[in-house]
């Protein structure tokens, strides 16, 4: 893979890794409820989920699930659920904006598994993958080292922008002293899970 098409692709997904979505969301509230530290098992999640999805498009399945409405449709449906079920956690959450305490956080492995579903259950990203890929290949070369190189490209980018999204949240966090300020983001963020659920309850493949 030549260089400028290596840094073409890093601009290219920069800019998707930032662009407001679920994993951005999950990354921001658990920056403020949680501080950095505690929240990095959480980003972990979210690049095991988009590390599943690029194998999914590398194999060559993506390409049905782009094709298929059927298939869009279960994987869309499950992701809408699911994110509607997250904003509403968020809107019931009442619990104090206290990061010093470990019993008040969720279990590591329940934070892990959360975070994980939200990137597995966004098909959107195996279109968008199934769309660029293709762009930055070389079809002359041999397709599993730049299918590896993109891959790799892709989940480092998108772990440096949600640690980025998750440090500004945990600084946020220092300021957030009072519990009707941490309900009024609750449902700030639980209303920001809904808008990703309708967003993605309207995608088409």
């Amino acid at each position: 893979m030549d260089l400028h098409v290596w840094l073409a692709y890093i601009a290219t997904a920069v800019i998707f890794s930032l662009s407001p979505g679920s994993g951005a969301v999950n990354s921001i509230t658990n920056g403020l409820t949680y501080g950095m530290k505690k929240s990095l098992i959480s980003i972990l999640g979210l690049q095991l989920g988009l590390t599943f999805h690029i194998v999914f498009v590398g194999a060559g399945i993506g390409a049905l699930v782009a094709e298929s409405a059927m298939a869009f449709a279960v994987i869309k449906w499950i992701g809408v659920a699911y994110l509607i079920w997250l904003g509403i956690q968020k809107w019931r959450d009442t619990s104090h904006f206290v990061v010093s305490h470990p019993k008040d956080l969720s279990p590591p492995p329940t934070m892990l598994y959360k975070s994980m579903l939200i990137n597995l259950t966004n098909p959107k990203s195996i279109v968008f993958l199934v769309a660029l890929f293709p762009q930055f290949i070389e079809p002359e070369s041999p397709h599993l080292p730049q299918l590896v190189i993109l891959g790799i490209t892709t989940v480092v980018i998108d772990t440096l922008v949600m640690v980025f999204y998750t440090a500004m949240a945990a600084r946020m966090g220092r300021w957030v002293k009072s519990d009707k300020m941490m309900c009024r983001l609750n449902k700030v963020f639980g209303s920001a899970f809904f808008g990703c659920g309708a967003l993605l309850a309207v995608a088409k493949a």
